[in-house]
């Protein structure tokens, strides 16, 4: 165990001492903060740019009211210079795009006549607003024909607002369920990032020690399990440790950068919710955005989460990692690895896509529960799973194969490892890797 202890250190030392680990530890905060302002700055900007858009009304069926300007949109009544003029005047001015609207026999036939022109490809927002404005006006028209009163049709139109409950009386929301799937989504995300930058490390340090001969050295004193182990121990050490100061910096950046600059932070997170969802929760909570999405934080199960998450976070790093190690052994350079990472990756990026997919519109649906157990997806997609509330049965089952699929792996990556450290100047094959996992000397 005192082998196993120096080895942790030493591969935690090494990787906390390197100086692109300790820069990127206090800069990566800064880049992530200034990407997300530049985007949120880039939305605001975007939203900000006024659109004219001209249109010319042959049919008469349209009035300036059915136009009506909005925060991004201008509409201009062009109908008396005719179709060829305003087309021109377009392409030669710099409005955003001409609506042309002929004069047809039938409503039918209108609905599938109009046309638009700019210089540019219209946006689908644009593009969707107007068809928006053009299918009310002639559904109502339509209406009027058949004689049927819209006052009365507007005025029969009612909003529901079905309050959810579980069965022990806990009441949930939209904006809950729509928090949950951005906590599950945010951690699948990191989890996945985690594996794929700490994982290939402990793969690249391994190839180092291999090409540099040092592993000759070591493995004369140190089991291969060992020297496995610890390397894939010291590194998640180490990444957890600049996780950690990650989120003290983020917390600490953002909270600065909303007083300064006036960012509201809530607004950039509830940005994505829908208008309606959020209008009615607010409402529902007295109309205040920021303690409302406080008051639905502070009910998930918290304390649950955080804890799964480490567990799954440390089970998913290690069940991966010992599977970069066995590559690293395996090859001695790192252009010879990309044959044998696909089949590691595929799983990972299988679990996020399954996580997106299925999780987010049935969390306790059969395919979400299956990969939720498989352990090469489980620790994305029972992540993803754990906001929605899961059983301890289920995540006992799902806990213990994954600790006995990692223990595994790891026995299997220890006889590659013991094996292919020491092979020099052949590039290996699955056939190669079969021998060695038969290898009993």
């Amino acid at each position: 165990m005192s082998k196993l202890t120096l080895i942790i250190k030493r591969e935690f030392i090494a990787k906390a001492r390197n100086k692109s680990f300790i820069v990127m530890t206090f800069l990566s905060p800064l880049i992530m903060v200034g990407m997300g302002a530049l985007v949120y700055f880039l939305m605001k900007k975007n939203d900000e740019k006024v659109k004219e858009i001209v249109y010319v009304d042959q049919s008469g069926l349209f009035s300036k009211d059915d136009f009506k300007d909005t925060k991004t949109i201008h509409y201009q009544d062009f109908t008396a210079l005719g179709v060829e003029e305003t087309k021109k005047k377009v392409e030669e001015g710099n409005h955003y795009g001409a609506l042309i609207i002929p004069k047809q026999d039938s409503l039918e036939l209108l609905a599938k006549s109009i046309e638009f022109y700019s210089k540019d490809s219209p946006g689908m927002s644009v593009m969707g607003a107007l068809e928006s404005k053009i299918e009310s006006k002639i559904r109502n028209e339509k209406l009027n024909n058949f004689g049927i009163d819209i006052a009365k049709i507007n005025a029969s139109r009612i909003q529901s607002d079905i309050k959810m409950y579980n069965f022990s009386g806990e009441e949930s929301s939209k904006l809950i369920n729509g928090l949950k799937i951005g906590v599950g989504a945010i951690a699948g995300y990191f989890l996945m990032m985690f594996v794929m930058i700490y994982g290939t490390s402990v793969m690249r340090s391994v190839i180092e020690e291999k090409t540099s001969r040092i592993i000759e050295v070591i493995v004369s004193s140190v089991k291969p399990f060992q020297l496995m182990l610890g390397k894939i121990i010291g590194n998640a050490s180490a990444g957890l440790l600049q996780f950690f100061i990650w989120g003290i910096l983020l917390f600490i950046i953002t909270t600065v950068a909303s007083s300064i600059f006036g960012v509201d932070m809530v607004e950039m997170q509830t940005a994505r919710i829908p208008a309606d969802q959020l209008e009615a929760a607010q409402n529902a909570a007295g109309g205040d955005k920021m303690q409302l999405v406080i008051q639905e934080i502070l009910r998930l199960p918290i304390l649950k989460m955080f804890i799964l998450f480490i567990f799954y976070f440390l089970g998913g790093y290690m069940l991966y990692s010992s599977l970069f190690a066995a590559v690293g052994a395996a090859v001695d350079n790192e252009t010879d690895t990309q044959q044998f990472m696909l089949p590691i990756m595929l799983p990972l990026i299988l679990g996020v896509y399954v996580g997106f997919a299925t999780v987010i519109n049935d969390p306790h649906g059969p395919i979400s529960v299956a990969f939720s157990h498989i352990p090469l997806t489980s620790p994305i997609v029972m992540l993803m799973r754990v906001p929605f509330g899961v059983s301890w049965v289920e995540l006992a089952i799902s806990m213990i194969l994954l600790i006995v699929t990692f223990v595994f792996m790891v026995w299997l990556a220890a006889k590659i490892y013991r094996v292919g450290i020491l092979m020099y100047g052949k590039k290996p094959t699955y056939k190669d890797l079969y021998k060695w996992l038969k290898y009993k000397g």
